[in-house]
């Protein structure tokens, strides 16, 4: 039996969840804003408290990897390395892109409204090239970071650093319909204009979305090095100078 608390930190939301078997069986989140310092540590004192009550004897922790914000990283990999250290028990870490996209698999299939291509569930699947998945984590401006999936999650283009123009991603959207998912999506709904682009609103990385993946890495024994593991941030941290200093 495989017991793991997931912590997701690299948006605005936090979020932390505790799974038997798959099964997510404890979970809270936070959706008010940038609180990581201090809901984090609260959400999982809980989490622990609640295996505990229950008799359950945790067996990894799984932590989101990045993409994302470079301060929600650092926090979500510092409490997640903090219980491996207290409960000596190995880390599991999952990109953040992926996590996003294994969330949206069971909405598969997909039909599209003639006007706006918004998709919404069938009973039937409709005859077209199987979609793509672009995940995007908002960066700065007009860019995001992002990867492409294809259905099986197989990954079809690595993360990069994008920057959104009207011919961003034009090589899949001429052949595929492509959902793009993850706030960063939200800017490109106006300069993505191509008819197989469709866009998944209201989604964003979840503790709960990474247990299927956690559970894999844990069975195959997939772990990181919990002294020298590191965030994936693609871009070094920028720090800016206020204004009213220069």
């Amino acid at each position: 039996m495989a017991i793991l608390v997931a912590i997701e930190t690299s948006t605005t939301v936090c979020s932390v969840a505790l799974a038997v078997d798959g099964k997510v069986v404890w979970t809270r989140e936070d959706l008010t804003g940038v609180s990581h310092a201090a809901q984090l540590g609260v959400f999982v004192a809980e989490a622990v408290n609640y295996a505990r009550a229950n008799n359950l004897k945790i067996n990894a922790v799984a932590v989101s990897s990045g993409p994302g914000s470079y301060t929600g990283l650092r926090i979500g990999m510092s409490e997640a390395k903090g219980l491996c250290y207290g409960l000596d028990i190995p880390l599991i870490a999952i990109p953040t892109l992926k996590i996003l996209a294994t969330q949206i698999l069971p909405l598969s299939p997909f039909a599209f409204q003639p006007l706006n291509f918004e998709p919404y569930l069938v009973s039937e699947p409709v005859p077209c090239p199987a979609p793509l998945l672009c995940p995007m984590i908002d960066a700065r401006r007009m860019e995001v970071y992002a990867a492409i999936y294809d259905e099986n999650l197989d990954e079809i283009r690595s993360v990069q650093a994008d920057i959104i123009n009207e011919n961003s991603y034009r090589e899949y959207l001429d052949t595929n319909p492509v959902l793009f998912l993850g706030n960063g999506s939200d800017k490109c709904k106006d300069v993505l204009t191509s008819p197989n682009a469709i866009f998944i609103p209201d989604q964003y990385p979840s503790a709960a979305g990474m247990i299927s993946s956690a559970e894999q890495a844990f069975a195959n024994k997939n772990f990181v090095d919990t002294a020298y593991f590191e965030p994936f941030y693609l871009k070094e941290f920028q720090t800016t100078t206020p204004k009213n200093n220069v």
